[in-house]
C-alpha cells in the first residue's frame, strides 16, 4: 500500500509538472506570437503609428493575446482539478481497500481463534471424561462447559452464515406479530443459563412489534454477548424494555469500559474491532454488531449507543409498533 501511495504521489507530481511546463511553454509561445505580430505591425504602420487605425489593430492583437492567456489558464485549470479529482477517487479506493483487507485479516485472525479455542476446550474435557474417573457432579460441570463451547461454535456459525445470506438477499424473513417483550425475557433465560443470574430485567410495558423472531432475537443476543464479554464477570447487565406511542426500545447496559465516542459508529461496520486483533484478549469476529444493525435495519428501527453519564455502555434497539 506504502509503495502503491509513494507511486501515484510521484505520477501525480509527474502530471502536474508537466501540466505547469505545459502551460508556461504556452504563455512563453503566446508572447512570442504578441510580439512578432506587433513587429508586424509596426512595419505596416511604420509613420502612422498615432494613428487611429494603428492603435485600433495594436488593441485587437492585445485582446487576442489576453484571449489565449485566458484560455490556456482555463484550460489548465481545469485538467488540473480532472487529475485532483481523479486522484482523490484513486487515493480513496485504495484507502478503502486497504482498510477493508486489514478487517478480513483480522477477521480471520478472530476466526480462527474462536473455532480453536472451543474446539480445544470441548476435546479437553471430553479427553478428560473418557481418562479419568470422576464423580457425578464433575462429570456435569465438564458437560455443561462443554455445551457452553458448542453453543459458543453455534453462535459464531449463524452469525457468519446469517450474514452471507442477508448480504446476498437470500434470507427470505419471515413477517409476524412478536411480543417483543416475552422475546427479551427468552434471550434473558436463555443467557441467564450460561452466565449465571447477573441479568437485571425492567419490563415497563408490553409491547408487539411486526418482524422476523428469529433475527430479532439474535440481534439482541448479539448485544448481550458483547455485553458479556467486555464487563467485568462480576458486574451486573441491566435489560429494560419499554414502548411509547410509536417505538418499542430494548436498553442494554453493561458496566464495563464502555467505547470511545468516535468509536460509537464505528463499531456497526462489517469486520471492525476496537485495537488490533493479534494484542486484543477479548474474543470477537467484527460481525456481531454488524449483524445487529443490518437485522434492525431491515425491519426499519434503529440500533445505537446513548451518550454514556458513567461508566459502561449502552446498546438501545428502537423498532416500530404494530
Amino acid at each position: 500500500m506504502q509503495r502503491i501511495s509513494l507511486l501515484h504521489f510521484l505520477l501525480f507530481f509527474y502530471v502536474v509538472a508537466a501540466l505547469v511546463f505545459w502551460g508556461v511553454s504556452l504563455e512563453k509561445q503566446n508572447q512570442l506570437l504578441f510580439e512578432n505580430e506587433k513587429k508586424l505591425l509596426l512595419v505596416e504602420y511604420k509613420n502612422q503609428m498615432h494613428t487611429a487605425d494603428f492603435q485600433q489593430q495594436l488593441q485587437q492583437i492585445t485582446n487576442k493575446r489576453d484571449r489565449r492567456t485566458k484560455q490556456y489558464i482555463a484550460e489548465g485549470s481545469t485538467f488540473l482539478i480532472v487529475i485532483l479529482i481523479g486522484a482523490t477517487v484513486v487515493f480513496s479506493f485504495y484507502s478503502r481497500t486497504n482498510r477493508l483487507n486489514k478487517q478480513q485479516n483480522n477477521f480471520m485472525l478472530a476466526v480462527t481463534h474462536e473455532l480453536k479455542s472451543p474446539l480445544a476446550a470441548i476435546k479437553l474435557n471430553l479427553e478428560t471424561l473418557e481418562k479419568r474417573s470422576l464423580d457425578a457432579a464433575q462429570q456435569k460441570l465438564l458437560l455443561q462447559r462443554s455445551v457452553t463451547e458448542s453453543n459458543r461454535l453455534n453462535d459464531l456459525c449463524n452469525n457468519m452464515l446469517l450474514a452471507s445470506q442477508i448480504e446476498g438477499k437470500q434470507y427470505q424473513a419471515i413477517q409476524e406479530k412478536i411480543d417483543f417483550s416475552d422475546l427479551v425475557i427468552q434471550s434473558i433465560q436463555q443467557f441467564a443459563n450460561r452466565f449465571g443470574n447477573r441479568f437485571i430485567l425492567n419490563i415497563g410495558n408490553t409491547c408487539s412489534i411486526l418482524g422476523d423472531a428469529f433475527l430479532i432475537q439474535l440481534a439482541i443476543h448479539n448485544i448481550l454477548d458483547n455485553a458479556v464479554k467486555y464487563a467485568p464477570a462480576d458486574s451486573n447487565i441491566t435489560v429494560h424494555v419499554h414502548a411509547n406511542e410509536q417505538w418499542a426500545f430494548c436498553e442494554i447496559k453493561d458496566e464495563g469500559e464502555g467505547i470511545a465516542v468516535e468509536e460509537q459508529q464505528e463499531v456497526f461496520k462489517k469486520f471492525y474491532r476496537i485495537g488490533n486483533e493479534q494484542v486484543r484478549k477479548k474474543k470477537g469476529t467484527g460481525l456481531g454488531l454488524y449483524l445487529t444493525k443490518k437485522i434492525i435495519d431491515q425491519h426499519k428501527g434503529s440500533v445505537y449507543l446513548k451518550e454514556p453519564k458513567e461508566k459502561g455502555c449502552t446498546f438501545i434497539i428502537k423498532l416500530p409498533l404494530v
